[in-house]
């Protein structure tokens, strides 16, 4: 009970706590449907998978056992079982080797970059951090022993590291190892993705009397959904790292499925041949970013982290082609920096690599006409209304903004039927369509809106972009109007081809624009469109969609953003800062 002079207390946290923020993933786009920013492997192919997942009643309602898998990794590396720990992870057994080393006054000494979760579980445990700088060529074994003191708790090193992909040589851990052990500490030896390395260190670090080794099942065996990690070090120090956590962190079909990927022998061999698969990409893919200007270092992992001065671009061409890759923003040694998880399957390699070119290597633009080379805001948009008002509605800017950035906008004549609609005003679409043309057009006499259309980018601009790449239109214009535009501003012999309503279905149907790609003889290339139509179409070819600000259209920026568009551009000028 409180008395009414009572004051409450605010909660303070424990000092470790104080500025750490949860971890927390970068949210995909809901249009991404490859994802290569998690390092995740390609996933097993269960011919028996009911059989597998299938749980039994007494498997829920009884408190999980890991003896099987213990036992199995046991066999695996020839030890006893009170040497292994199975953890929710590879990230829980890092906590607890934390928790046992760590405590204020203790040291963690590392190298940086590394994978996230030591340096945060070490501050969790209440250790101060020291770490040597490690982003490229060989391991500074030098600098990290010498920071190896009285004082120091926990040594920890990730190999092949995340997220360079560098690996460390095992006389180099020894050389650790016999450091740390003059100084009581003990050292934490991440091999998360060492299936993927030329060599494997695991027998003899497992050796060494004051060494963990943390492994996962979330890497090469493709079962990161499981959460299933495990530990290996000496007994006495297993037993401490027991008393670490709790007693039952993995579920028991995590368990079990777990233990039959490790034993079952048609899934090993799967796991070999997709590590083979990936392996192989590693080599290309860095080939390709070599040749591309990209700095590689050689990596070790499922992953090749490439620096580059086009890492946003990079990212965010990626992103808007459905690809998500991992970026580093905030991290000064790795601003320049991606990683790209290799598929470890062919679709997703060649999509993947047909996406890194056209980003990086474009052999054309594709520009939409209406909003990007013709200024349509006194003519086409002037036009819907003029028909609208035929009708006796009358319609708003805004009203043919909003119905643009819905999407499935492409066709201006099925717009104003459908606006009309919207009014409760129902007219069929050919005499939409004639009313509509006889404003734009003209008639009797009368010039149509489209003698007040404009050419927004000057025709040297074309011709010097002309000179990089080969130009092509994609519009949704009959063709006898985007000719009549072409001719009109002189730059029809800048076009090399214009693929027009009668031959191809309406954008967002990827078929124009795949077309126009076609017709060009090439592979790659960038479209420039002011609507979401456009974007969605680009990325479904395969083509890098930026869009832009049309100057009849207002800020569109955030809706264009918003269906994909890498990059929004306020002006066609602003293209030239970001062709590579």
């Amino acid at each position: 009970m409180t008395t009414s002079g009572s004051q409450s207390q605010r909660f303070e946290p424990a000092e470790c706590f104080k500025g750490v923020k949860p971890y927390a993933s970068e949210t995909r786009a809901p249009w991404v449907d490859l994802a290569l920013d998690a390092n995740e492997a390609t996933g097993m192919p269960f011919e028996s998978l009911d059989e597998i997942a299938a749980t039994s009643p007494d498997e829920i309602r009884r408190y999980p056992s890991d003896t099987g898998l213990v036992q199995a990794l046991a066999n695996r590396f020839g030890i006893h079982p009170n040497r292994v720990l199975v953890t929710c992870g590879g990230d829980e057994a890092i906590d607890r080797v934390c928790r046992v080393a760590l405590t204020p006054g203790r040291r963690l000494v590392t190298h940086t970059p590394t994978f996230e979760m030591i340096t945060r579980s070490a501050r969790l445990a209440g250790g101060a951090i020291e770490a040597v700088a490690w982003s490229r060529g060989d391991f500074p074994i030098d600098n990290l022993l010498d920071r190896i003191k009285p004082g120091t708790g926990l040594v920890a090193i990730v190999s092949p590291n995340n997220p360079t992909g560098l690996a460390v040589e095992i006389d180099a851990i020894r050389s650790v190892a016999d450091a740390a052990e003059r100084v009581g500490a003990l050292v934490l030896v991440d091999l998360a993705y060492i299936e993927f390395a030329d060599t494997d260190p695991v027998d003899e670090l497992i050796s060494l009397g004051n060494v963990v080794v943390v492994q996962t099942f979330s890497k090469a065996f493709g079962l990161a959904g499981l959460r299933v990690g495990y530990a290996i070090a000496s007994e006495s120090v297993v037993s401490l790292l027991r008393a670490a956590g709790g007693p039952y962190p993995v579920s028991s079909p995590s368990l079990r499925i777990a233990e039959r990927v490790l034993t079952d022998r048609k899934i090993q061999i799967h796991v070999q041949d997709m590590i083979a698969s990936v392996r192989e990409q590693r080599e290309t893919l860095s080939d390709l970013l070599t040749e591309l200007g990209c700095k590689v270092e050689k990596s070790q992992a499922n992953f090749v982290l490439a620096r580059t001065s086009k890492a946003q671009l990079l990212w965010a061409g990626l992103r808007s082609l459905g690809i998500a890759v991992r970026r580093y923003g905030g991290n000064p040694d790795l601003d320049d920096a991606i990683r790209i998880t290799l598929p470890g399957e062919t679709t997703g390699f060649a999509r993947l690599t047909a996406a890194i070119e056209a980003i990086l290597s474009p052999d054309a633009i594709l520009f939409d006409l209406d909003g990007v080379l013709a200024d349509v805001g006194s003519s086409y948009r002037e036009a819907i209304m003029r028909t609208a008002q035929d009708f006796n509605v009358n319609l708003t800017l805004d009203e043919i903004q909003q119905a643009k950035e819905a999407g499935n906008a492409n066709n201006d004549w099925v717009v104003t039927q459908s606006l009309l609609a919207a009014h409760d005003v129902q007219v069929p679409l050919d005499v939409v369509t004639d009313q509509f043309q006889a404003h734009y057009l003209g008639k009797a006499g009368k010039p149509g809106l489209r003698e007040q259309e404009r050419l927004i980018p000057s025709p040297s601009f074309l011709r010097t972009l002309g000179e990089r790449y080969r130009l092509a239109v994609v519009t949704g214009r009959p063709r006898a109007e985007a000719d009549w535009f072409l001719d009109r501003f002189n730059i029809r012999d800048l076009i090399e081809v214009c693929v027009c309503m009668e031959d191809a279905p309406a954008k967002p149907s990827p078929e124009p624009v795949q077309l126009a790609v076609k017709r060009l003889g090439l592979s790659s290339a960038w479209m420039i469109g002011d609507t979401p139509d456009d974007v969605v179409a680009a990325r479904g070819a395969g083509v890098l969609p930026i869009g832009i600000n049309a100057p009849d259209q207002g800020p569109s920026g955030r809706s264009l953003a918003n269906w994909g568009a890498a990059f929004v551009l306020e002006s066609i000028d602003e293209l030239m800062e970001i062709l590579p």
